[in-house]
This record gives structure tokens, sequence and C-alpha cells, in this order.
């Protein structure tokens, strides 16, 4: 074994026990060394392997780090390729354990055993996405095929699997994998409570974790009016991630219709993060005043740079009084919907370009004034009635940030594809963006070779390149740079740093243009970087799934059980055996069921928990309200 410096007692002792290890199996060692490899923090693969003379009989077997290796030349030399390549994982790490087999004693026993690596370890919350510690076991094979059969779709059993394991950190493996083990096999509600168990759920969350936030308040009867809650890592990630939160009130998830609020943003992947949830007993000024006020307290009194809704005339008038600094933005999907009601053919074509072309405010003016008149557009208010019939909204918190949990452990484990003719900045890119804001970015590195500097000029002290279309120098754009040592700033008037935070193709062509190899950070948004949550990891635990500890206790018995059941069904003596066992535990528990608690079947979704203990004053069920909802579109 080797390392740098000082080996501690504890590291002597652990190669020693190692190297000191015999099986009777190939499994066996396999398993053995694919367990050390889950807490060190590294996935495993099958490496070389040397047979008997003359006979398939494998006498030596080399298990290796699965980032040994190196990709082969022929990929990155390819120019047909039809997709993009996946990331580099493979940086030749030398970590292995080679085992033989001995004639003399009839055992495996360890022939060498090197345990440096040259990559970071993964942190004990990313393991299980590695490929070696994830996988169908035999009974999970069993299960998803039964629910197959039974008519659900494969994003739906994932769903059920991590809810009856207890959540996707015990499930055993990704959707990734349920779905290839589909691929090969091939031929093969929780309903909402009444409102005191929400508030005594809210009760106990907030025991458990003194950061967990709610607040509700009711009406002179004492009945639900509204309600919000968010917490810790919901809270942490909006003070990531909350300069632009979206919520929309048009999703109806309960049995009294209220309005169903989830305030929504995005994080480092482009992914969505979930900050809170509201439930309101109408779509007043006055109730999302209440809402956002709310928002604002679990927050700490931090407002959004921008926030986007869906267009209703009340909450943009609660903005206004709650978040006045606050920029407004209406959401697309629903101003989509407007124009395919309203719009057809050509007018549709042009008034598309006022939604997702950028243009300077005069220019704006100008052809919204040529638009109305090219197709008779009368001057009445249509930027007030965008409102429309949203998708019914699953909320589902668990799967999101599952999600990023994945994304992180694959961001940090590998650099995204990049040729080896590929621009220092691109190649600088990979160091510094999460490999889905590094798609962009190289995107735009790539597009900037059309775009060509024509003329520089000095202006107020700052360098003005005027940047035009190769072959086209009526299409140019202008990029405002400032240089100190370095380049310090670069503003280019189509805005899509300030609108999407990544550098504009104009701006990389600047770049190139004045040889800057690496990009500066005037040009990095830290919320696109992988150091944006370095201090604030996700947690891990999270889960919307309520269990009661009787239901705990018996996720912990079926995860092994099922294993074990397995193993025992080959054997007909060995079923004989665990039957009779299993009877004498089921005559016990008959014996004493009476000294049992009662048992509450799970799992029930976090915001409608069937926690049962009292808290304090009755709230009373609100009663079911008829929604503004959005227009009837004709069909």
């Amino acid at each position: 074994m080797e390392a740098e410096g000082y080996v501690s007692l504890e590291e002597t002792k652990e190669y020693k026990c190692i190297v000191d290890q015999t099986f009777m199996r190939e499994e066996d060692f396999y398993e053995f060394y694919n367990d050390y490899a889950y807490h060190k923090g590294f996935s495993i693969r099958k490496g070389r392997v040397r047979y008997k003379t003359g006979t398939k009989e494998v006498i030596w077997r080399r298990l290796m780090c699965s980032c040994e290796g190196y990709r082969s030349v022929k990929y990155f030399e390819r120019m047909d390729q039809k997709r993009q390549p996946r990331a580099l994982t493979r940086c030749g790490c030398t970590a292995r354990l080679d085992v033989e087999w001995s004639e003399i004693i009839g055992t495996w026993y360890v022939k060498d055993f090197v345990d440096v690596h040259t990559h970071a370890l993964a942190k004990p919350e990313h393991v299980f996405v590695l490929r070696s510690h994830r996988g169908l076991n035999d009974p999970q094979k069993v299960e998803v095929v039964e629910l197959g059969l039974g008519g659900l779709r494969p994003f739906q059993i994932m769903d059920v699997m991590e809810a009856s394991h207890g959540g996707p950190w015990e499930t055993g493996f990704l959707s990734q994998d349920l779905y290839n083990f589909f691929s090969r096999y091939k031929k093969g509600k929780v309903e909402g409570s009444d409102v005191e168990f929400v508030l005594n759920h809210m009760r106990q969350m907030q025991e458990k974790d003194p950061e967990f936030f709610f607040t509700f308040s009711v009406d002179a009867q004492g009945r639900l009016k509204n309600l919000f809650w968010s917490d810790a890592q919901s809270q942490i990630d909006y003070g990531v991630f909350g300069d632009v939160v979206v919520f929309d009130s048009t999703y109806r998830v309960n049995r009294y219709n209220l309005p169903f609020v989830p305030f929504i943003g995005v994080n480092h992947h482009r992914s969505t993060v979930v900050f809170g949830c509201g439930i309101l007993s109408d779509e007043t000024i006055l109730s999302y005043v209440w809402l956002l006020e709310a928002l604002l307290e679990a927050m700490h009194q931090k407002h959004p740079k921008s926030l986007i809704t869906d267009g209703d005339a009340a909450m943009m008038r609660a903005i206004e009084i709650v978040m006045p600094d606050a920029d407004h933005r209406l959401c697309s999907w629903h101003i989509e919907q407007n124009m395919l009601k309203r719009f057809r053919g050509l007018k549709l074509k042009d008034f598309r370009k006022f939604i997702y072309h950028a243009m300077e405010e005069g220019e704006f003016d100008r052809l919204w004034r040529e638009f109305r008149g090219t197709h008779n557009i009368k001057e009445d208010n249509l930027w007030m009635s965008l409102v429309d019939l949203m998708e019914h909204y699953e909320f589902c918190l668990s799967r999101i940030r599952r999600n990023e949990i994945e994304l992180d452990a694959r961001a940090l484990c590998s650099i995204p594809f990049t040729k080896i003719s590929a621009d220092v900045l691109e190649k600088s890119a990979t160091q510094i963006f999460t490999p889905t804001i590094f798609q962009k970015v190289s995107f735009q590195i790539k597009k900037s070779s059309n775009w060509s500097v024509t003329e520089v000029t000095l202006q107020n002290g700052c360098l003005r390149y005027e940047v035009s279309l190769q072959g086209n120098n009526k299409r140019s754009f202008h990029v405002t740079c400032t240089f100190g040592s370095s380049l310090v700033d670069a503003r280019c008037h189509c805005r899509k740093l300030e609108r999407e935070g990544i550098p504009c193709a104009h701006t990389f062509c600047v770049m190139k243009y004045s040889h800057i190899e690496s990009i500066p950070p005037c040009c990095v948004y830290v919320r696109w970087t992988m150091n944006v949550k370095s201090a604030f990891p996700t947690e891990m635990r999270t889960n919307t799934h309520v269990w009661t500890e009787q239901m705990d206790r018996y996720h912990s018995l079926r995860s092994k059980g099922n294993r074990a059941l397995f193993k025992v069904s080959r054997s007909q003596d060995e079923t004989d055996r665990v039957m009779k066992l299993l009877d004498d535990i089921l005559k016990e528990d008959t014996q004493e069921q009476g000294m049992e608690e009662e048992t509450t079947f799970g799992p029930l979704p976090a915001h409608f928990s069937a926690a049962n203990q009292p808290g304090g004053t009755k709230v009373l069920d609100p009663v079911k309200i008829v929604s503004k909802g959005a227009p009837r579109s004709n069909k």
C-alpha cells in the first residue's frame, strides 16, 4: 500500500485485514470489495481475468476502481458523432484488488491490493448514485414486473418503489436502471386529510426541525383560511437561488378546491427547486398579500429580484404592495396559450418576436406600432388577460431533490466531454459551469466562430467592439469592455448575460479577438457553478412521505427480508424451516395483539399527514370554494 507521508495505524490495520482475506467463491470477493468501495466512496468494475490452461476455469481475477484507464483516443477523433458523448469518468486510477485461486488450500486469496486513487472520493450522500452500488436485486425485479403487469408505467413504478423502500436513498437503483431493466426484459393516492391532521403534522415537523416554518390564518368561524410552509432545505435553496421566483395559483389538488400555490425556482443545473407552498381560501389581493408576507417571513425578509406569475390581477397588485422593487414578469406558457387563442399564421409568428426576441425599449415601441398597423390591432389591454388553464401539478419534493443530488454527484465525478481540438475557452468552461450550463456556454463559444470584430473604438475609457455576422455586416452587435490587469467587465447590447446569466457568442468573439484564454469572473454567474451551494449541501433525507415508527421498522425488515426470503426459496428444506419460523412469529404477534399500538398505514404526503397528536385550538375544515380559474377554451 502506498501513501503520501504518514500512514496511520488504522490504515495499516485496514490494509492487513484486506490482504489476509480468503474467499470460497468469486461472488464473495466481489461483494467484499464492492462493500469496501461503498464505504470508501468509489465504484468498482471487473478487470482482467486468467484461466486455467486449456479450460474456462478462472484462477485469477482483477477488480478495480471504475475510474481506471482512459477514454480511447478514437472517441475524441470521431467526426461522425450523432449525439453528445458521455462525460469523462476514467482518469487512470490505479486502485485495485487482485485475487487468485489456490489449489492447495482450496480458496481464493488476495494476491495484490492497491488503495491509491487519482481522483476525489464520492461524498457519503452521493455513493448511492455510483454504478456498482446500484441495480435491481431479484426481489425488486419480481416486484417491478408485477407493477408493470398492473398497468403502471416505469416512472410511476419508480415512485412506488421509492415510497415502499422508505426513500430514494434506500431503493438501491435509479430510474435509469429501471428503464434499462425493462428494455432488456421487454416481455414482461393518497387522499388529503383534514386540516387538523395537516397542522398537527406541521407541528411535528417543527419539533424535529426547528428551522421548519409554517404559518396559517383562520376566519371568524375558526375555519382554515390560508396556510404556508417551507422546510429548512427550501429556505437554503431560496437563499441561493431565490433571485427569481415563479408561482401560480391555478392548481387545485384538494377536496375543498383551494388554490395550491407552490413557490419554485431554478437551481444551478436548470432543474426545479421548491422554496415553499401555500394554500389560500380565495384569490383576493388580501390573500396574496398574506401569502407573500409569509414567504418573506420564512426567508428572513430577503426579497426576490424577479417574480414570474400567471398574470392574475389580484396577484399583480399584491406584488406591488409587498415587493414593490421586484421585477414582475408573466409566465410565457400562459402567454403562449393566449396567443394561440387569439392569433394564427403570420400574425402569431410576428407576435412571438415580442416575447422571445431581445430588443431595446425604443426598438420595442417602434416594432409594436408597426405590428398594430400591419395586423389592424386595436388598442385594448391584451396584457391584462393572460390566464389559462394549467396542467395538473403533481408536487413531489423528494424527486426534485433526488434529481439535484444525482446531478451534483455526476458533476463532481466527471467533467464534460470536449474534443482535443476544442477552443481553450470551452476547456475553461468545463472547470467552471455545471454540465447543463456548460452545454449552453459551449454552444455560444462555438457559435462565436460565425462572428468577427469589425471595429474597435475607445469610449469613456472603455473599448467598444463592433461584432458583425460574417458575410452580413448589416447584422451587428456592440460589446463594451473594461480592462484592468484583465477583463473586468463586458456588456453586449443583446443582454444575454443579464437575461440568462451566460455570455453570448458576441462576447466570446471579443475574448478570442483579445486572446483571452479563460472565462473571466465578470462573465460568470456563481448561481450556474458547482460552488454556489458548496456551503449548503442538499438535505439527503428530505422526504415528502410521512411514516409511523412502525412503518419505518417495517421498511427495514422488509428490505433485508426480501433478499433473504428469495435466497431461501431456492431450497425446499430451507423454505420449510423459514416458514415455520415465520409461523411462530405470527403466532407471537397474535398473542400480543392487544399490546400493539394502532397501525397507521402509509405513506401519506407530508402536507396531508395523518399525524394525530392534538395541537391546541381546533381549526375547522375550510368551505369548498368556486375558483376564478381561467376562461374555458372553445373546443
